[in-house]
């Protein structure tokens, strides 16, 4: 990957950047609800401040589609971004037209605004060319800083880039040569600790990390999907309907030899929510219960695999971490990541989403090589996937 970066920024004093960044936080009863995203912005824009750039914020919120609606404001995350960052942060109710532009200009040096939430334009996603230019007619200079959305050919995202020059955020450069560690000349031997909800939706990363890595340990309710298409009977356990993605998986794991390890045991209950009924069995006895974690056995099995490891991603819960009655599983696994990290040396990447919202629950997120703040960002790299926020950066 080859793309500018802010240390090949000229002088910006009193010049206006636009930073597309990712505040798409969750919001409780019209508050910032989960700050991660807000503070993963701060270093660049930190940095913006102290060159003296007036700094333009891009971001979208939620699924508008494509009209102004207050439930998806931008203001109250303005009103919090202020107090991370202990300086005013204006806000204007759009994002282009003259009043956007006007307000740029009159950002004093080292000072920022917050634009309205791009999404409150259809041209937005459609990735309008003239909605890019309308974008970039308030700034001299863009800097993309939202890994989280580099998947998305949005106008802020990638359409902007063609109209000034461009360059990729602190953020967006350090989670990319985070990742890039999976990929450039990974030590071995390379583990991927994967979990989530169904096979189907990961299908691309076992493919692609299929030729990269030295073994997969699998969890959540993929490894159920997996054991059916084993023959194993996993009850009512949450599982893909159609098992042939799995089983194609499984024969080309065993043609290349890379070894897929399953649960040996699980740990079941009668119902989601009948936590009182939880109990280790072994796969011959899961009966008609459901499976919310793998068991211990298998979590010493997985931690042991993941111990030797010298790279290691992390692409999903092994259970449902969220209940205590299920996060043994998640937990053993994750400790043994960070050991391996902190005592072997090894490089450790916690795919977004899920994983990373199980690592920083279950406390060792802080013992990881990266936490990623992407979640089909990083799911799509792992995939082999071209990010069209990323492209466009390196066009430029």
């Amino acid at each position: 990957m080859r793309f500018r970066t802010l240390s090949d920024l000229p002088d910006v004093r009193g010049k206006r950047v636009v930073v597309r960044e990712d505040l798409n936080v969750p919001m409780k009863d019209g508050a910032v609800g989960d700050e991660t995203r807000l503070r993963a912005a701060l270093e660049t824009l930190g940095k913006l401040g102290r060159l003296g750039a007036k700094t333009i914020i891009l971001s979208h919120l939620g699924r508008p589609d494509g009209k102004a609606d207050p439930r998806y404001s931008l203001r109250p995350v303005g009103a919090r971004l202020a107090e991370l960052l202990g300086t005013e942060v204006r806000f204007v109710d759009d994002c282009i037209g003259e009043a956007c532009v006007d307000a740029s200009h009159a950002i004093p040096d080292g000072g920022y605004v917050l634009f309205e939430n791009v999404r409150f334009h259809p041209e937005e996603e459609a990735n309008d060319p003239l909605f890019a230019r309308e974008l970039a007619a308030s700034g001299d200079f863009y800097v993309n800083d939202a890994f989280g959305t580099a998947h998305r050919a949005h106008a802020s995202t990638a359409g902007i880039a063609a109209d000034l020059p461009s360059y990729a955020g602190l953020l967006m450069e350090a989670e990319l040569a985070a990742l890039a560690k999976l990929t450039d000349h990974p030590a071995v031997p390379y583990v991927c600790a994967i979990g989530g909800s169904k096979v189907a939706d990961k299908v691309g990363v076992f493919e692609n990390l299929l030729g990269k890595v030295n073994a997969f340990v699998i969890g959540g309710g993929m490894a159920n999907t997996f054991l059916a298409a084993r023959g194993i009977n996993v009850g009512r356990s949450l599982r893909d309907p159609d098992l042939s993605s799995a089983k194609t998986i499984l024969h080309d794991a065993e043609t290349r030899g890379i070894p897929l390890h399953l649960p040996v045991d699980c740990v079941v209950a009668d119902a989601f929510d009948a936590d009182a009924s939880a109990t280790t069995v072994t796969l011959d006895a899961i009966g008609d219960r459901m499976i919310l974690d793998i068991g211990p056995k298998t979590a010493e099995n997985y931690a042991e695999v993941v111990r030797r490891a010298k790279t290691i991603v992390f692409n999903g819960p092994m259970g449902v971490y969220e209940k205590p009655a299920y996060q043994n599983g998640t937990r053993i696994v994750g400790r043994a990541i960070a050991e391996a990290t902190q005592r072997g040396g090894a490089v450790s990447v916690v795919g977004g989403g899920d994983a990373a919202a199980a690592a920083h629950a279950l406390g060792f997120a802080s013992a990881m090589t990266h936490v990623s703040t992407g979640g089909g960002a990083t799911l799509e790299f792992l995939e082999g996937i071209t990010l069209p926020g990323v492209a466009a950066l390196e066009r430029a």
